[in-house]
């Protein structure tokens, strides 16, 4: 079953009836986590590049040996430096069109003949752009993890905002091609823990191989004649607890560990319009057109607070 680019009409697709299901990857779980693209966790953007946050570090800790005579010398002032660390905010559209004889006709069906009660039909306009809601926000999940950040330069060039996993770069561990293992995992935590991650809210996000991997690690079900299994849900560490989230967005090769208490989606508005909106939009012929339209990025403050595993076995 193949989408397409074209406008909605009677014919390139018809009616049908029965209750409607969606099939493939639809879930958004980090995106739902931070509160969606319309939530009240929503950082408000004044210009397309907005700051994470402003950060400066500490000397390695070490005595002091300080004579009398050095503490009565002319003070020797120490200057703490800041680093400003930014993102940016890029377009999310999709455009609908639907026919007026679509929208007119939703009692020709097409397909297997149905008996008994009438099946209650949604509009072919609501329809359409409801799905089309849904592939922003799939589309948003998928770049808040890994989108690739690009500053636009001219309007030629798209501004694109960068993902938290691919902004991680210090709290790493290679996985080398190999099986997932507890030592990965608590060579990882250890790395955020010495590079003081303030593990508030820390979560384990991995697809579906990596899940069962994880859950055949740290699984211990008793003996029982008529149940079986394990769901691991939450693992224990040295440092902090870590609940496990399937997220179908995260690569197959990956493991991430994101603090989701310094994660929030960034937006910025088109005034008097809001942040992510449907604007009916001028037809030349005898259909209805409109826009989906969000200036969205994502927030993650430190990259630091967060880590990964790269590279692992899928197979």
């Amino acid at each position: 079953m193949a989408n397409d680019a074209a406008i909605t009409d009677l014919f390139n697709k018809p009616n049908y009836i029965g209750e409607l299901f969606m099939i493939g990857a639809g879930r958004t779980p980090f995106l739902n986590m931070i509160g969606g693209v319309d939530g009240g966790n929503m950082m408000i953007a004044k210009g397309w590049e907005f700051p994470l946050a402003q950060f400066y570090s500490l000397e390695a800790a070490g005595q002091p040996a300080i004579t009398e005579t050095q503490a009565q010398a002319a003070a020797t002032p120490t200057t703490y430096v800041t680093d400003q660390l930014t993102n940016y905010v890029q377009v999310f559209k999709e455009d609908v069109s639907v026919s007026y004889a679509k929208i007119s006709d939703m009692n020709t069906l097409t397909g297997l003949a149905q008996m008994g009660n009438d099946v209650d039909r949604q509009s072919a306009m609501d329809f359409q752009i409801a799905a089309n809601l849904r592939q922003i926000a799939l589309d948003a999940d998928h770049t808040f993890l890994n989108g690739t950040a690009q500053k636009g330069t001219n309007n030629t060039t798209a501004w694109k905002t960068g993902g938290v996993i691919t902004a991680l770069s210090t709290n790493t561990v290679a996985g080398g091609a190999a099986a997932l293992t507890r030592a990965m995992i608590d060579e990882l935590v250890k790395k955020m823990a010495d590079a003081a991650a303030p593990m508030e809210n820390p979560v384990i996000f991995c697809n579906s191989f990596q899940k069962q991997k994880l859950t055949a690690l740290y699984g211990y079900a008793p003996e029982d004649r008529r149940m079986g299994g394990t769901n691991i849900v939450e693992i224990e560490t040295d440092f902090t607890r870590l609940p496990v989230v399937f997220e179908p967005q995260i690569p197959a090769a990956t493991l991430a560990i994101i603090d989701m208490a310094y994660i929030r989606p960034v937006a910025l508005p088109v005034p008097e319009k809001g942040i992510l909106f449907y604007e009916e939009k001028e037809s030349a012929g005898a259909a209805v057109k409109g826009m989906i339209y969000g200036q969205l990025g994502v927030a993650w403050a430190h990259e630091s607070f967060h880590g990964k595993i790269t590279n692992l076995a899928t197979s």
